[in-house]
């Protein structure tokens, strides 16, 4: 079983990743020109804001603090998110739609990792799920608009 300060590492590992999350949609939402998908990317990066609060609280049950305000500066996420900004400077929304595919798909893995230790996280499992089952949710949609781009 891992000690409060790996629970709280965890937790702040994910307070990282929704915040990757957040800024990517913010900047998708800026370099498209498609209405639809501005208002998508707006309503996906208030969730991921949303998500960061809350695990903000279960950090704080813990007795830690997640100052952090932005996305993490290393690791693979990151550097996804680096490939999303990249993607937007084209402003085709198939190049930006593929780049946040593949960090809601990191976000996932990141979330599978944390939940592999149950035990550990009993006390904000159902959180965790549920956070992991609305980044799931997002990318399907991400992935349908996607595959309605013309060829």
């Amino acid at each position: 079983m891992e000690t409060n300060n790996e629970i709280i590492s965890d937790l702040k590992g994910l307070v990282n990743i929704v915040n990757d999350g957040k800024e990517g949609y913010e900047s998708a939402s800026e370099a498209t020109d498609s209405i639809e998908l501005k208002a998508l990317f707006l309503k996906y990066a208030a969730q991921r804001a949303d998500f960061a609060a809350e695990l903000k609280a279960h950090i704080a049950q813990h007795g830690g603090d997640s100052e952090n305000e932005e996305g993490g500066i290393l690791g693979a996420l990151h550097r996804t998110w680096i490939d999303i900004k990249q993607a937007l400077s084209s402003k085709e929304d198939a190049a930006i739609l593929g780049a946040v595919e593949t960090g809601e798909q990191a976000a996932i893995d990141k979330y599978d990792k944390v939940l592999e230790d149950y035990a550990s996280h009993a006390d904000h499992i159902v959180l965790l799920q549920r956070q992991r089952t609305g980044i799931l949710e997002a990318l399907r949609e991400i992935e349908t608009y996607h595959q309605r781009l013309p060829k």
